[in-house]
């Protein structure tokens, strides 16, 4: 690059800012990280990360932080909405080499990569203005102050400012559902993923170690509604397996509609787009959190080992396009069975639902 040190600006400390900021800070470079919401704990929910994600904690060096927390998920348990078995996927075999399955608290793996991040945020920071250079970026913040910056990386989720900023794309698309999500304590005793499904809804149970339950809900529509654990108990209220007890416990929810971004290009000038700003899909394939630690990965080897700015962002994206593409084409498929009835549904899935589940995560099999 140059032999100078890039100046470097990554936009948002979520999961994609601090991840890029890890991997910057193992090449040699030290970027400067900006969050516009006010320090404080996340909100108390689970996070499942599937093998790749825990393959590149490795490449980041941080699976051993990772390594105490949460609780390792060997298998995914597809059950109807009464309750019976429909199928199996066994993740040790899936992943294997690659990497294991965990869920933990999002927070915990927060403080994890915040720590690897060299914990140096800027909060209040919000971006105003963004003045595409022909060798770098003028950045204008709305406290008045201005600096200049060789790569400016907005890591700043769905709603993405970076990305308007840049004319880089609009706001994100409903993706059709809306979800719920919860911890609960003191539920039933659940030792591995499960889900239920039912006639366009599903409920998920996953445990989180300490007693703890990462539930994860969804229906089809584009409207929140006022009271979600009323909803939840409406929804799910003639459900079987492990969801009555879950229901009885249940407290507070987070609520949500999805959504997703896709982009004809994720860099303009020294800008680019990383992780939900770029690429966000549902969480159906439990792929977010994943894809914006590979992007990470990518983007820092990328920067290292190109000739400029420009060709390191034309190489980390022709690298990252095919696993986000599969990832959003995949997540579009799982969600489409929605619509099929159980009836035809269910039978299909207790003969072959195993392949066809794992199969949606061959391609992230491979290398990055």
């Amino acid at each position: 690059m140059g032999g100078f040190p890039l100046r470097i600006l990554v936009v948002g400390a979520g999961i994609a800012g601090l991840s890029v900021a890890r991997a910057l800070r193992m090449v040699g470079l030290r970027p400067d990280v900006t969050e516009k919401l006010p320090p404080g704990e996340n909100a108390e929910t689970g996070l499942y990360l599937p093998g790749n994600a825990a393959r590149a904690l490795r490449r980041l060096d941080l699976d051993g932080p990772v390594r105490p927390l949460g609780q390792v998920i060997h298998r995914q348990r597809f059950l109807d909405a009464a309750g019976a078995p429909l199928c199996e996927v066994d993740l040790d075999a899936l992943w294997a080499g690659v990497g294991e399955c965990r869920a933990l608290p999002r927070s915990e793996l927060h403080r994890v990569l915040l720590t690897g991040a060299g914990g140096a945020v800027r909060h209040g920071a919000e971006v105003r203005t963004l003045d595409l250079l022909p060798r770098s970026v003028g950045v204008t913040f709305v406290d008045g102050t201005a600096t200049e910056y060789d790569l400016v990386i907005g890591a700043d989720g769905l709603r993405s400012t970076v990305r308007a900023l840049a004319a880089l794309g609009g706001p994100p698309q409903p993706a059709g559902q809306v979800v719920y999500r919860s911890v609960v304590r003191g539920g039933p005793r659940i030792a591995e993923w499960t889900a239920l499904l039912g006639q366009r809804a599903g409920f998920l149970a996953v445990p989180l170690g300490a007693g703890r339950l990462h539930c994860y809900a969804d229906e089809a529509g584009t409207v929140a509604p006022a009271d979600p654990v009323a909803r939840l108990r409406e929804l799910f209220g003639d459900y079987g397996g492990p969801v009555p007890e879950v229901l009885e416990v249940l407290d507070r929810v987070h609520v949500g509609v999805t959504e997703e971004v896709e982009l004809g290009r994720w860099s303009r000038g020294r800008v680019l787009l990383v992780g939900d700003a770029a690429h966000a899909t549902a969480p159906t394939l439990s792929q977010g959190a994943a894809m914006a630690l590979e992007d990470a990965v990518v983007l820092a080897e990328s920067l290292r080992t190109a000739g400029d700015v420009e060709a390191a962002l034309a190489a980390y994206e022709s690298r990252r396009r095919p696993r986000t593409r599969w990832v959003r084409d995949r997540t579009r498929d799982r969600n489409r069975t929605r619509d099929v009835p159980p009836a035809l549904r269910d039978p299909l899935l207790r003969g072959r639902g195993g392949r066809i589940f794992g199969e949606h995560y061959r391609l992230l099999l491979g290398p990055l």
